[in-house]
């Protein structure tokens, strides 16, 4: 494996702490890009990895893009991401989860962890027995904090219609086909909201049960997974996991906007400008996306009720409007706009 200053992702990271309890078999990589702005926040992914180096890659892919999408989101708070390696069967002890705990607390505060891929918010409440520095926990009904996934997809959908008033000139979604990558709870939250609006739906995952379940309940239609990128509609919807747009499948779009709540969607910084040469509409990940942290670090913050929370998410579609303005006056691609806002943020 590559030292971690040698990896393309490492951006001057001020933390990659590597993690090994023998004892649990814990095996997790803890990514600081920085605490410019407050203590780095962002959740914790658990799974199986064919190399080590990928998991590095994910950590610091991750935690530069929760720098990015905090400082867009107005957040005082930095960026930060860990990722538990788990073995081909997906084992999850308790005494991992405490082991991650422990690991989480020894860093003081540099990074408050919460909800990602593999985690549940049960699994955060077993994590925060062992350490102070996390977000995401059970809440009662109306306050705030717990499930990320339904403000995620509630901006995400808000920044759908941005991009199709923007793009088509429209204010509904109704009549609108929607290419949907993923079934989960982003993806599900989205797919209802559209779904309510009168949208169409071909949706793919590949869990292909969960894709049906989905479907049934929304009226959609299922797609294989190698169909959905190539998919003739109005909106492709990346609600999986990232890398998804490369050389390749950008030149397979056959949409007008691209626009979901996957993270880290561009597999180089390069792909940004293939989809803006090719004329689409790209709304920036961290930007749609930001629904999620805006509510846990709410919680965490102890600085908004569940109305305040409400109204932050609704800001989603203003920043990306502010995004694809000055894109359009630039001749600059959205990414590389959102990046460098980003980056005046948080003073890099």
């Amino acid at each position: 494996m590559q030292s971690p200053w040698e990896y393309p992702d490492f951006d001057d990271h001020e933390i990659v702490h590597f993690v090994h309890d023998r004892a649990s078999g814990l095996r997790a990589i803890i990514a600081v890009h920085s605490t410019h702005l407050g203590p780095g926040a962002g959740g914790v992914r658990f799974w199986n990895y064919a190399e080590t180096g990928d998991a590095l890659r994910d950590a610091l892919r991750l935690s530069r893009g929760m720098s990015y999408k905090n400082a867009m989101a107005g957040l005082p708070l930095g960026g930060g991401k860990a990722v538990i390696l788990s073995d081909e069967a997906r084992t999850k002890t308790p005494e991992m989860l405490a082991a991650y705990g422990q690991a989480v607390e020894k860093l003081s505060g540099s990074y408050v962890t919460a909800e990602d891929v593999g985690i549940t918010v049960a699994d955060l409440d077993a994590v925060s027995k062992h350490t102070r520095f996390i977000a995401g926990l059970p809440v009662g009904e109306g306050e705030v904090g717990g499930d990320p996934g339904p403000h995620t997809s509630y901006g995400v959908f808000l920044g759908i219609k941005a991009a199709v008033r923007r793009a088509l000139g429209k204010d509904s979604l109704a009549g609108l086909h929607i290419a949907m990558q993923g079934a989960g709870s982003v993806a599900g939250g989205v797919a209802r909201r559209a779904a309510a609006e009168g949208a169409r739906i071909s949706l793919t995952d590949i869990d292909r049960s969960r894709a049906y379940r989905l479907a049934a309940e929304v009226g959609a239609s299922v797609v294989a997974p190698e169909e959905i990128i190539s998919l003739e509609a109005d909106i492709f919807s990346p609600n999986a996991l990232g890398a998804i747009l490369t050389e390749e499948t950008i030149a397979g779009l056959n949409v007008p906007i691209v626009a979901g709540g996957a993270n880290n969607q561009l597999a180089t910084p390069q792909d940004g400008q293939r989809i803006h040469q090719r004329g689409i509409l790209y709304a920036p990940d961290y930007v749609i996306n930001a629904g999620g942290i805006i509510n846990v670090s709410s919680e965490y913050l102890r600085d908004a009720d569940a109305a305040g929370v409400k109204s932050r998410v609704e800001q989603v579609p203003v920043r990306l409007e502010q995004i694809w303005s000055e894109s359009a006056s630039t001749g600059r691609n959205p990414a590389e706009v959102a990046d460098d806002m980003a980056k005046r943020l948080i003073g890099r």
